[in-house]
């Protein structure tokens, strides 16, 4: 005797729901049955990826046949310039998107996100890159896409020099006094300079000499000199107090 296989019954949907919920699970079903490889090879690295094509060579048919359109919309982007270990540049991009899924039959409407997107590019395709990683992790995470070109971030692998000392932040402190920030390194490198001029103001202070301190100060070579400086903003305070002090000794 043959025994025939037991079918569960396919749940109906709830005819209630908004469309496009059904719509997703639907699109959901169908991925479920091919799913997408890991087709494509990182040059650098060696592993292998679903490349966005590929996401959206599958999406794009069933998409259509259950009315579901995909709407995404970048809320921030940040661009940062690098190096490479060559001495070339690289842009990074970092964006942010939101998708809405929007039913062509009745209107109905859900978001997912945010999602971010991050890739690098020598050229004008960072951006491109990095919105286009925010879509395909959007589509593989929201419909389940399970595992069986260059504009994909996975496709390649960037050899980043190490930021430049003096572009760290932990270099760069705030005076509490003044409320300005001051960068550490640089403030010890000039720091001989900052002592010769301090001993350059003192021998008019001493002198009395305030003619004199007035025609250093302003001649366009010290200005010049200080204008390079984190140490500015003192200088023009020293300078002014040396001043007062000289008028103060001329009156005793």
């Amino acid at each position: 005797m043959t025994v025939e296989p037991i079918t569960k019954p396919r749940k109906v949907a709830d005819p209630t729901a908004p469309h496009v919920y059904q719509a997703i699970a639907d699109v959901m079903g169908h991925l479920a049955t091919d799913g997408i490889g890991k087709n494509n090879k990182n040059q650098q690295q060696g592993f292998k990826f679903r490349g966005i094509d590929d996401v959206y060579n599958a999406l794009a048919r069933t998409l259509a046949d259950n009315k579901l359109c995909v709407l995404p919309r970048i809320t921030s982007r940040e661009l940062t310039e690098r190096q490479t270990k060559n001495g070339g540049v690289l842009f990074s991009v970092v964006v942010t998107a939101e998708f809405d899924f929007v039913s062509a039959v009745d209107g109905s409407k859900h978001t997912v996100g945010p999602f971010p997107g991050e890739a690098m590019d020598s050229g004008d395709k960072a951006t491109n890159k990095a919105m286009s990683a925010a879509y395909k992790y959007m589509a593989i995470e929201t419909f389940c896409i399970p595992t069986e070109g260059d504009n994909d971030a996975d496709a390649t692998t960037h050899e980043v020099a190490p930021s430049p000392p003096e572009r760290r932040r932990s270099n760069v402190v705030t005076n509490p006094a003044t409320g300005k920030k001051i960068d550490t390194e640089n403030a010890r490198n000039q720091r001989p300079e900052w002592d010769r001029f301090t001993d350059t103001v003192q021998g008019f202070i001493d002198a009395r000499d305030d003619d004199g301190l007035r025609a250093w100060y302003t001649s366009d070579k010290t200005a010049k000199y200080v204008a390079g400086w984190v140490y500015r903003d003192q200088a023009e305070e020293h300078f002014e107090k040396a001043i007062d002090e000289i008028a103060a000794r001329e009156r005793a």
